[in-house]
């Protein structure tokens, strides 16, 4: 349960129905899901946050499915329920199948069994890997 109440569209202040018909323009739906209800009782951090949302996920350099791969993994490993469960949807919506599922969450547990491995051993960089923007080896 949440620990403050979601905001309907009713209720709403007009900085909040701004946002609300923005998701709802920018996602083509009538449908404001419970993050943005709830974040709705801070009306600047809703404003902020879907702003951030929409500028990062917007068609980029990356896919779209890509971008929400990503975001179920990152989800999947700081154990975000809400987010697992959204964005498994919203990548579902952009084509991920069953099979693309079961192999990023065995990519996810990889990473993070490998990473607590290089973490632990306190593994030194390679120097060709040191930077970020290093050719591919």
């Amino acid at each position: 349960m949440a620990l403050v109440p979601p905001i309907d569209y009713e209720a709403a202040s007009a900085a909040v129905r701004a946002v609300y018909d923005d998701i709802r323009a920018t996602r083509k739906t009538e449908y404001i899901n419970n993050f943005w209800r709830v974040l709705a009782n801070d009306p600047a951090t809703l404003a902020r946050t879907w702003a951030n949302v929409k500028e990062v996920m917007a068609t980029g350099a990356l896919d779209p499915l890509v971008k929400e791969l990503i975001y179920v993994a990152v989800s999947v490993t700081n154990n975000c329920e809400y987010c697992i469960h959204s964005h498994a949807a919203a990548a579902r919506a952009k084509g991920m199948t069953p099979q693309m599922f079961d192999e990023l969450m065995a990519v996810v547990a990889l990473a993070n069994a490998t990473n607590r491995l290089a973490n632990g051993y306190r593994i030194d960089v390679d120097a060709r890997y040191a930077s970020p923007l290093a050719p591919a080896v």
